[in-house]
């Protein structure tokens, strides 16, 4: 059954907001553009009254996973608000979300992956910041479009709950050392999934006792996502894995596995794709999501970087908008504060920031990737920019809150069939079969 248990509480809690913010002199001053106020000023011309000094506020941010440390928190939130808002301080509190609301914690913002927005949605814990943006003037044509169509496609509800301030792509990392050992030819910008495979095979070779794997394409998700593959429809709440798109990516994924040699000794999609590519040095391209950061500590691995293949009728497209997204609390009392808070955030001078420590962004200017990364002396001379070649390929539906034990029933029916134990229809069929009938009994 559904877990709701959390909504009548979270709503009790957003009816007090409500009461509280009704009250006069809170601290929730009129919103402003400009330079922060933190005196009064003099009154315009005619005006009776100066206006009241913006009220000393302290703001919670949590998350719902590890998508910030404390470091990118004080150089992209806590320090650059205080700049420009000396009155908000901003505190980085650590602990799970569902913990802080049965102790009636104050929340004012959200740090979340968009495919974890139904779960908290379910709890009300959203507020859509439409009416904010439009108050605070933050100009949203600067933003991808499909970006800001994926927060809002992330809920049945379609609500702006909040802005993306980092997008996860895909690239696929090579070692260049295996293709100088077996004088292959590097990989390629502009590869489709049929020319990797043809690569991989050319470098999946048993040399001196050493297995080297071709290719490792990671988890079957990184193969559907590019085909706006989402498992289970988060408004129907239905599977629609039995079908021509999933029986095409279940044949793709076999014939990876079928080239010898070129199975991992864990097995099919098990195992740490990073360690085998980062520290055993034995697989000779990668396609994951972003893994640089690790890249750039392995000073003893030869490695490059070039962009993610893609399907021939979706070229230069590479997983479906993977998202991490700033929202704003409905139970936060300071929601102008907050919104505040993500005025400077998407800024352009600290989006540029956050591209430089390693944060791709969403924004439309060519100028916020060619800064990403560009002062780290260990990627001097990498093909970086490749990776933004390819851009996120349309949104899927809504994330099901029963999205994580479907993904797992999934491959689980590739791997027998990829181990020729089930035929792809008997395999997708019973996928699908399996999925429903855990949906069913968790609605009971």
């Amino acid at each position: 059954m559904r877990k709701r248990w959390l909504t009548v509480f979270v709503s009790s809690l957003m009816v007090s907001a409500v009461l509280a913010g009704c009250g006069k002199g809170g601290s929730e001053p009129q919103a402003g553009g400009g330079e922060p106020q933190t005196g009064t000023k003099e009154p315009p011309a005619g005006a009776s009254e100066p206006q009241k000094p913006l009220e000393p506020v302290t703001l919670t941010m949590m998350q719902t996973q590890s998508y910030w440390t404390d470091d990118d928190f004080n150089a992209l939130i806590a320090e650059p608000v205080k700049k420009k808002y000396p009155h908000i301080t901003v505190e980085f509190v650590k602990g799970k979300v569902e913990q802080a609301l049965t102790e009636g914690a104050q929340i004012d913002l959200i740090a979340v992956w968009n495919g974890l927005m139904p779960q908290y949605d379910d709890m009300k814990l959203f507020e859509d910041i439409t009416p904010y943006v439009q108050k605070f003037n933050i100009d949203l044509s600067r933003f991808d479009p499909g970006a800001l169509d994926a927060v809002k496609g992330a809920t049945a509800s379609g609500k702006l709950y909040g802005l993306p301030n980092m997008v996860q792509f895909n690239a696929l990392y090579y070692n260049k050392d295996i293709f100088d050992k077996f004088a292959v030819a590097y990989p390629s910008d502009g590869m489709t999934w049929e020319d990797t495979l043809e690569l991989a095979k050319k470098v999946t070779r048993l040399d001196n006792g050493t297995q080297y794997i071709g290719w490792d394409p990671d988890y079957l998700t990184r193969l559907l996502t590019p085909l706006s593959l989402g498992i289970v429809d988060g408004r129907t709440e239905t599977p629609d894995v039995n079908s021509e798109p999933y029986r095409r990516v279940f044949e793709l994924a076999k014939k990876i596995y079928e080239i010898p040699g070129n199975t991992p000794k864990e097995g099919i999609m098990k195992g740490s794709t990073t360690d085998r590519f980062i520290k055993n040095k034995n697989s000779a391209m990668l396609t994951t999501v972003n893994i640089i950061p690790q890249l750039v500590k392995a000073t003893d691995l030869n490695w490059d970087v070039a962009q993610y293949p893609s399907y021939k009728e979706r070229p230069n497209m590479y997983q479906a908008y993977d998202l991490h997204i700033m929202a704003l609390s409905s139970i936060s009392k300071h929601k102008e504060d907050a919104m505040r808070v993500m005025e400077v955030l998407f800024s352009d001078e600290v989006q540029l920031l956050s591209s430089q420590r390693g944060k791709p962004t969403l924004m439309k200017d060519p100028k916020f990737n060619q800064a990403f990364l560009k002062d780290v002396p260990e990627l001097q001379g990498k093909n970086i920019q490749g990776i933004f070649k390819s851009k996120p390929a349309p949104a899927t539906p809504p994330y099901s809150v029963y999205y994580s034990n479907a993904r797992g029933t999934l491959v689980e029916r590739f791997r027998e069939y990829a181990q020729n134990q089930k035929d792809v229809n008997t395999a997708l069929r019973e996928a699908e079969e399996q999925i429903t009938k855990y949906i069913a009994s968790q609605k009971q």
